[in-house]
C-alpha cells in the first residue's frame, strides 16, 4: 500500500546511487546476493539472541534490494537479476519470521507458523497474478520498473520492512505482531485474488 509513495521519495537517490555504483563495475546481480547474504546475518543475529543488533544488516540489506535494481536500470535489466531479486526477497523474508521461532521456540513457533502461512499464501498470490498479467501483456509503473508485474495491495514491501524493524525492537511482542501481520497478508492475498477473478475472467470473456 506504501511501496508507490515510497518510492517517489527513494527512487532519486537510488537512481544516483546506482549509476554511480555501475560505473565502478559492480553488477545487479553482486548486488542482490550482497543484499541475501546480509539480510540472512540479520536473521542468524535474531536467532542467537540478538534481535537488535539484527536491525543494522536487515536495513542494510533493504537498501542493498533498492540498489541492485538500480544498477539494473544504469546498464541493462535481465530476465534473471529480476527472478534472483525475487527468489532473493522472499528466502529473506522466510528466514525472518522463522529466527524468531528459534529465538523462543515456546513462545514463538504457533504463531511463527502462521505468520509463514501467511507469507506463503501471499506471495503465490502475487507470483500467480505476475504471470497472468505478463501473459496478457499487463503492465504497470506505480511500483517502479521491473522485470515482472507487481500487484499492489494491504501489505507490500515497505510495510514488510517497517514490520520487521518493530520485531527487531520488540522481540517480546512477537507472537501478537505476528497474528495481526499474518491476518494482514491473509486479507492482501484474498483481496489479490478478488481483483484477478474481475480482471482476468473479463478477459477471458468472449
Amino acid at each position: 500500500m506504501l511501496d508507490a509513495a515510497a518510492r517517489k521519495l527513494i527512487d532519486p537517490p537510488l537512481n544516483a546511487m546506482g549509476v554511480a555504483l555501475a560505473a565502478r563495475g559492480l553488477s545487479a546481480d553482486a548486488v542482490t546476493l550482497i543484499g541475501l547474504v546480509l539480510g540472512l546475518t540479520s536473521a542468524l543475529f535474531i536467532a542467537f539472541g540478538f534481535p537488535a543488533w539484527a536491525l543494522l544488516p536487515l536495513l542494510a540489506s533493504r537498501l542493498a534490494d533498492g540498489l541492485d535494481g538500480a544498477i539494473a536500470r544504469a546498464t541493462r535489466p535481465s530476465d534473471f537479476g529480476g527472478y534472483l531479486d525475487i527468489t532473493s526477497d522472499f528466502l529473506f523474508y522466510g528466514a525472518v519470521p522463522f529466527a524468531f521461532v528459534l529465538l523462543d521456540p515456546a513462545q514463538n513457533a504457533v504463531a511463527g507458523a502462521f505468520l509463514l502461512t501467511s507469507f506463503y499464501f501471499n506471495g503465490t498470490s502475487f507470483l500467480g497474478y505476475a504471470i497472468l498479467a505478463e501473459k496478457r501483456g499487463i503492465a504497470t509503473s506505480a511500483q517502479g520498473a521491473k522485470s515482472l508485474y507487481y500487484s499492489n495491495g494491504l501489505l507490500e514491501g515497505t510495510e514488510t520492512i517497517v514490520f520487521f524493524v518493530l520485531l527487531c525492537l520488540l522481540p517480546a511482542m512477537f507472537p501478537l505482531l505476528a497474528f495481526i501481520f499474518g491476518t494482514l497478508c491473509f486479507a492482501t492475498a484474498t483481496l489479490r485474488i478478488l481483483a484477478a477473478r474481475t480482471i482476468f475472467a473479463s478477459k477471458d470473456s468472449p
